[in-house]
């Protein structure tokens, strides 16, 4: 009987092992239609729902890190989280890590950003000496030669939605925004008051990548990975969100 009882006591605490969550990392600096974060928790939106339904079908529980973007990579490096999502290899200052990589997920447009007026189009090179609204810790390629030379200067808000809210209440002409972001933001807004894209900055396909670590079942989410985007469940989840498919 004690034998029968230890057997099953070795099963169960096997079947909690197998258990252990896959730990995702959350920048505090996504807004939402990518996450919502409430008292410093994730609880709707994009990435959360392709994070969540990700660990549901590799069936383990999902784990999420809030963090400081300036902390995400380092957390990485440590071992203290798992999985990080949304991200291009050229965002990172070692890509050739341990990672393993997925395979491109979404699609990010950089857009120039400005208040509703007349213009259609911008060059931003052509913008005289102001201020631009971005996100902090943030990089902008396009736009890096003219902080350089000083003739734009960044404006940072701790998010992309707050960077919005100060272009809408005139803080500045223009903000940098990704389209998802300025797409929801402007939902709540009727349409001749709608913050409008003047120039696209860049576009970039992004992924995510996990940490080649024997305890993370890397190949696994890899694959599960490329089942979601290929059955449309992650541009279906995207268009719950900012309507239509993406």
């Amino acid at each position: 009987m004690r034998l029968a009882l230890g057997a099953l006591l070795l099963i169960s605490l096997d079947g909690t092992a197998a258990q252990a969550p896959l730990r995702f990392v959350v920048p505090d600096s996504w807004a939402m239609p990518m996450v919502q974060l409430e008292n410093g928790r994730p609880t709707q939106g994009i990435l959360y729902d392709v994070m969540l339904s990700l660990a549901t079908q590799i069936g383990v529980p999902a784990e999420f890190h809030v963090l400081p973007r300036g902390r995400v990579q380092s957390a990485m490096e440590h071992g203290e989280v798992d999985i990080r999502c949304y991200v291009a290899q050229s965002w990172l200052p070692d890509p050739s890590g341990d990672y393993l990589w997925s395979i491109p997920l979404f699609t990010q447009a950089d857009l120039l950003v400005s208040r509703p007026a007349p213009q259609t189009s911008v060059i931003a090179a052509n913008l005289p000496r102001q201020s631009i609204g971005t996100v902090l810790g943030y990089s902008y390629p396009t736009l890096q030669p003219l902080f350089d030379a000083n003739q734009l200067h960044r404006d940072d808000a701790r998010n992309q939605e707050q960077v919005l809210e100060k272009l809408y209440a005139g803080r500045n002409r223009y903000a940098v925004s990704n389209q998802w972001t300025l797409d929801w933001f402007n939902q709540r807004l009727l349409p001749g008051r709608q913050l409008q894209g003047v120039a696209v900055l860049q576009e970039q396909n992004v992924g995510c990548y996990v940490r080649n670590d024997p305890k993370v079942p890397g190949q696994r989410i890899l694959r599960t990975l490329v089942q979601m985007k290929m059955s449309g469940e992650i541009d279906d989840i995207i268009g719950l969100y900012i309507g239509g498919k993406p």
